[in-house]
């Protein structure tokens, strides 16, 4: 794990230390403090809290608690980034920042998950916010597409399910030549193998749910960016109440200590399991940045330090034989979501992007024999061994 360059402390030994709460008993960390309101000794403290001249805690709608701000100090520090916000959910983190700052236009670049395109598609395009969808191979046209001020790129790398890999550097360059800003999920990787804003993204997107919370025990998602991009952000969240619980960021804060060895565990399972599934007969591609073979290793060996818990298997016997390997496996569960310490299995047309038009998902090479995999920290061996039980029932 590479350090930090402004403290020269690795990740690890931040996440757990750099938001030591100074607990009049001695905790470590902070108690869970499920406080709605707080009282003031005057209105005048009041008043300079509401509008922003002192810190202190408010109203817990609005972000303004005590256990809710120690797991933004952790989020921003995942991704040297000068402030954070944690939300309700993935989601709630995508639409606030698609409100706060696409609102003269949104670009989307690649695959996306498939209750993103509902927002764009269903919901804000209605509203008279203009969206362009533009392929993986379509970059070269984003200068002509940016052709209003303060527009914004969104993009997901990994993308799912496919796995695709953008070149954040070379996209956050043209974007901001073109005078708008670069959002990246990068829920698929993890800040641990990937950080987006130092490679020059503006805004890096989590749903917290999935490797950041890892014990499928809780939702929530979390936006990390200059406190000058956040600031409108958390006006939309406050107003559109997407704050998540104190005890959700209590358990939030809890998950983040143990994150850098458990995706460390999610990179070398995911990988064996790729590798033992590449010759197999029934399998037609296996998706993994981490394959050599893989079109975007390259890219993804350059700008990841690990190449993350999720792969996808195309079946040559397409949706039926997918579902018949997806309801004989033991050890993988049927399941939606990923990211957690176990195992899950999906297929992508009747989960994820099930709500997206066949037509739109061949497009976009997502096929019906897809089984997306979710590879959690059960032992290697075991998960390869119920993978080829399932499959010799072909």
């Amino acid at each position: 794990m590479h350090p930090d360059p402004k403290t020269k402390q690795g990740k690890a030994t931040r996440i757990i230390h750099n938001r030591r709460h100074k607990d009049s008993l001695g905790s470590p960390y902070s108690p869970v403090y499920n406080t709605t309101t707080y009282r003031f000794a005057d209105t005048d403290s009041l008043r300079n809290v509401i509008e922003g001249h002192t810190q202190g805690n408010l109203y817990t709608r609005w972000g303004s608690n005590p256990t809710i701000r120690e797991l933004e100090q952790g989020l921003a520090s995942l991704e040297d980034a000068e402030d954070a916000l944690a939300f309700a959910s993935g989601m709630a983190a995508i639409s606030a920042t698609l409100f706060a700052h696409g609102r003269s236009g949104i670009v989307c670049i690649g695959d996306l998950y498939g209750g993103t395109q509902e927002l764009l598609i269903n919901h804000l395009q209605p509203l008279g916010i203009p969206v362009t969808f533009l392929l993986k191979n379509e970059c070269e046209q984003l200068a002509s597409v940016l052709n209003m001020p303060g527009m914004l790129v969104y993009c997901e790398t990994p993308a799912n399910p496919t796995l695709g890999i953008l070149d954040i550097r070379k996209l956050a360059q043209r974007t901001h030549s073109r005078g708008a800003l670069l959002a990246v999920d990068s829920t698929f990787a993890s800040p641990v193998n990937q950080r987006p804003l130092l490679l020059g993204a503006d805004f890096s997107i989590h749903s917290a749910t999935k490797f950041l919370g890892g014990h499928s025990d809780l939702t929530a998602g979390a936006v990390m960016a200059s406190a000058d991009h956040v600031r409108p952000i958390a006006q939309w969240r406050k107003n559109l109440g997407q704050i998540l619980a104190p005890e959700t960021a209590a358990l939030l804060s809890r998950s983040l200590r143990t994150l850098p060895v458990r995706v460390r565990q999610h990179n070398e399972n995911a990988m064996a399991v790729a590798c033992a599934m590449q010759n197999h007969p029934a399998i037609k591609r296996v998706l993994y940045p981490g394959l050599p073979d893989f079109s975007d290793h390259s890219l993804a060996s350059q700008q990841m330090e690990g190449f993350g818990g999720v792969l996808t298997l195309e079946l040559k016997g397409g949706r039926e034989q997918a579902e018949k390997v997806a309801d004989s496996l033991k050890v993988f569960l049927l399941a939606t979501s990923l990211g957690g310490v176990e195992s899950l299995v999906s297929q992508p047309c009747a989960t994820s992007h099930h709500g997206i038009s066949r037509e739109e998902r061949e497009r976009r090479g997502i096929t019906d024999g897809m089984l997306r995999l979710s590879v959690g920290l059960e032992d290697a061996d075991d998960l390869i061994a119920d993978l080829q039980q399932a499959l010799n029932q072909l």
